[in-house]
């Protein structure tokens, strides 16, 4: 993994994946004790930064391979992605998904042209079934994070900070990343390494599924003891990938953890004064800088919203419990 794969990566998004804006709300900005700069991907295609990733993945294929299909295993982020960018590439995806992931995620899944294959996260092997279907159809498996093609769309996200940080006139910050498996903070990393050295990234994650946090401080790759049962569906993994864990261990700084209240408040936060709709997943990066505020270096602070899919229900009970 390297700048050049990252470069190349946004030359083939170029006219397909959005150039999300860099976005900055005084209320924040109060809260937080420093500026707040929010980079929105989920106005990117499908809700997600996943999109990226999915479409540098698939272009990076041999046309004859392309041809014979996709497969990626998701709880519904990295499944739209994929399943968008093979129906613009002209092939088919087959997603296999948590029978509990949101149902939002699972019709557009579906509704974008991919087959969808439910299984159980608690008694059931997606590995092994993904496996299995791949051999049968002779599909090519598109991970969602410890792929380096897939590593070097999501560092895409990281080319357009660099730029718009300097726009803004920000040179030293923390960058906070919702993280899960570590594809969009590794990315990120490489392309902040590059670009704006002094630019910090630093994952976030919800409490309980805090691996990379643990990870990064010992120095190996830890694993969580649960695999579900948590508002932040985009984000929960089991452990760091082999190649997202030794460059987030390279170059990022400590991690954060947040709770599921806290995604929830950053949530209607980010609705009431940045009209954004963010999932729980996606609002962690932004909890950390509002509510962790002595956590984070700077006079300046900039946050992922990583993705807004989320099912209308759990969207209402957050804007209720937490009114601005």
């Amino acid at each position: 993994m390297n700048i050049d794969m990252i470069d190349a990566a946004a030359a083939r998004l170029e006219g397909h994946a959005r150039r999300t804006p860099l976005l900055n709300s005084p209320f924040l900005d109060e809260m937080a004790g420093r500026r707040v700069w929010v980079k929105p991907e989920c106005l990117q295609h499908t809700g997600s930064f996943k999109y990226r990733g999915a479409w540098s993945a698939l272009s990076a294929l041999d046309p004859e391979v392309r041809a014979r299909g996709v497969i990626a295993f998701s709880s519904g982020n990295h499944a739209q992605g994929v399943a968008l960018a093979a129906a613009q590439q002209g092939t088919t995806a087959v997603i296999v998904m948590p029978s509990d992931a949101p149902r939002l995620k699972i019709d557009n899944t579906k509704a974008l042209g991919a087959e969808v294959v439910l299984y159980d996260r608690a008694t059931e092997d997606r590995n092994k079934i993904g496996a299995s279907i791949a051999e049968d159809r002779g599909l090519t498996l598109i991970k969602p994070f410890d792929e380096p093609q897939v590593i070097a769309g999501q560092g895409s996200v990281g080319l357009e900070i660099a730029t718009q940080a300097s726009e803004a006139g920000v040179t030293q910050a923390d960058v906070l990343i919702c993280c899960g498996g570590g594809g969009l903070t590794s990315g990120i990393a490489l392309a902040l390494e590059a670009r704006a050295p002094g630019l910090r990234p630093r994952p976030v994650e919800p409490e309980g599924f805090d691996d990379v946090t643990r990870s990064l401080a010992s120095g190996r790759i830890e694993r969580n003891t649960q695999s579900g049962g948590n508002l932040c569906d985009a984000i929960l993994t089991e452990q760091p990938g082999e190649i997202t864990f030794s460059i987030m261990h390279r170059l990022c700084g400590p991690g954060l953890v947040v709770s599921e209240e806290d995604a929830q408040r950053a949530m209607s936060l980010a609705f009431q004064r940045l009209k954004l709709v963010a999932e729980p997943g996606g609002a962690v990066a932004l909890a950390a800088a509002l509510f962790h505020a002595d956590a984070v270096e700077g006079e300046d602070v900039i946050v992922t919203i990583s993705g807004g899919n989320v099912d209308a229900e759990v969207f209402v009970n957050a804007l209720t419990r937490f009114p601005a």
